[in-house]
């Protein structure tokens, strides 16, 4: 059974591909970190069959809940028979996504061109920081320097600060697993319609460029300078900002429009009594009394004050704290699965709802089913041939 966070139940049967709009579509994921197993999880809560080909060496943890709703096969594919394991899959799948470096598929001999002459019609996603090509193509990096190369970085921070980093949110996941996803998608459309699969090179640099185009434009225009610390959007404006609270809890304040401002400095008792919002000036003593009157307070009362209001005022919650709250409840944003709490799918369908997130799979544990499930030719000689591991009870179905 899985339950909801406020305790709801409902059946989970660790497996995802029977319902979403995503039903009946075939994903292997040949296992790395970060961004391309976020998207298979995407994927696989979207309805698809995903099945993550991990190495014997190096399983995932029980734990991780970006494997979650995904199938899992030991392959060994440095192996003498590892590729011809894969390509096997491939023959059978929509979708492969892999985030190697540039050339290492093509070099364990899985790569586009021998992945299309086994199924012209694949979408081959692949996942990089840098990129398929350009000078930095072959080496290391990790989100932080892919967001700082973008100029997202540098645009986030204090005024008279360093550059601050969401995690590893903005790069790997959104401008790296989103875009993948999209990328997929997009391809899997043409692929549908008999005109052919295609390669999908989904760089962390180029998503997460792409998602400061608003930001790109203002710069263009004038309307935002490098200044951090000193825009609309980036803790420059007083009535965009987090304050903190008299408990050491903190609020988040958007009232950019002039209408939920009203309501704001009305609600803190502050009407008549600032100087003009417009005029950035004003921007230090505004900001210095909205300070002053948040300390004032704790967290819960201004969530109180504010609650049901235009003014655009939340209490920062932490992760744990979010499962409690009651519009998180009422929407079923966080589940539970196994006992751990954990984002629902998203977003949501009418005509085909999203699964519930599956299990985590033991590594392994499908090896054997999958290659029946999806009838694999040769699969009894792939099982006898070393480069399988785990589960490989040739009799076992899905």
């Amino acid at each position: 059974m899985a339950s909801s966070a406020d305790g709801s139940t409902a059946e989970s049967t660790g497996r995802t591909g029977g319902s979403g709009p995503l039903a009946g579509v075939r994903v292997v994921e040949l296992a790395g970190l970060g961004p391309a197993p976020f998207c298979a999880m995407l994927l696989a809560d979207l309805g698809a069959e995903v099945v993550r080909v991990e190495r014997p060496t190096e399983p995932a943890g029980r734990q991780d809940l970006l494997n979650r709703g995904k199938r899992s096969m030991l392959v060994d594919l440095k192996h003498e028979h590892g590729p011809s394991a894969l390509l096997a899959l491939v023959e059978r799948a929509d979708v492969l996504l892999e985030g190697f470096r540039p050339g290492v598929a093509e070099r364990l001999g899985f790569g586009p061109t021998e992945c299309f002459a086994r199924n012209p019609a694949l979408v081959y996603g692949r996942m990089t920081g840098w990129g398929q090509d350009g000078p930095l193509a072959g080496t290391a990096g990790h989100d932080i320097d892919y967001i700082a190369l973008s100029g997202a970085l540098h645009a986030s921070g204090r005024a008279g600060g360093p550059p601050t980093f969401p995690a590893n949110l903005l790069g790997d996941f959104g401008g790296g697993a989103m875009y993948l996803a999209v990328g997929v998608l997009a391809a899997l459309l043409r692929a549908r319609s008999g005109e052919g699969g295609q390669v999908v090179d989904a760089s962390i640099v180029d998503g997460t460029a792409h998602l400061a185009t608003m930001l790109y434009g203002m710069v263009a225009t004038g309307g935002w300078t490098t200044e951090r610390g000193t825009n609309l959007l980036d803790g420059g404006a007083p009535f965009y900002d987090v304050y903190p609270t008299s408990d050491g809890e903190y609020v988040a304040v958007g009232a950019l429009e002039p209408g939920f401002y009203a309501e704001l400095v009305d609600r803190l008792g502050l009407a008549d009594r600032l100087p003009d919002r417009d005029d950035p000036a004003n921007w230090p003593e505004i900001r210095a009394r909205l300070a002053e009157t948040f300390a004032g307070g704790t967290r819960e009362y201004w969530t109180e004050v504010f609650d049901g209001t235009d003014a655009c005022v939340s209490p920062v919650l932490s992760m744990t704290e979010a499962a409690e709250h009651p519009h998180v409840r009422a929407r079923g944003t966080l589940v539970r699965t196994e006992d751990v709490v954990q984002p629902a799918a998203a977003p949501r369908f009418s005509a085909t709802p999203n699964p519930r997130p599956g299990a985590v799979p033991e590594a392994g544990a499908d090896t054997a089913g999958v290659l029946h499930a999806w009838g694999v030719a040769g699969r009894e000689e792939l099982l006898r041939s070393g480069a399988l591991h785990g589960d490989l009870d040739s009799r076992r179905e899905m």
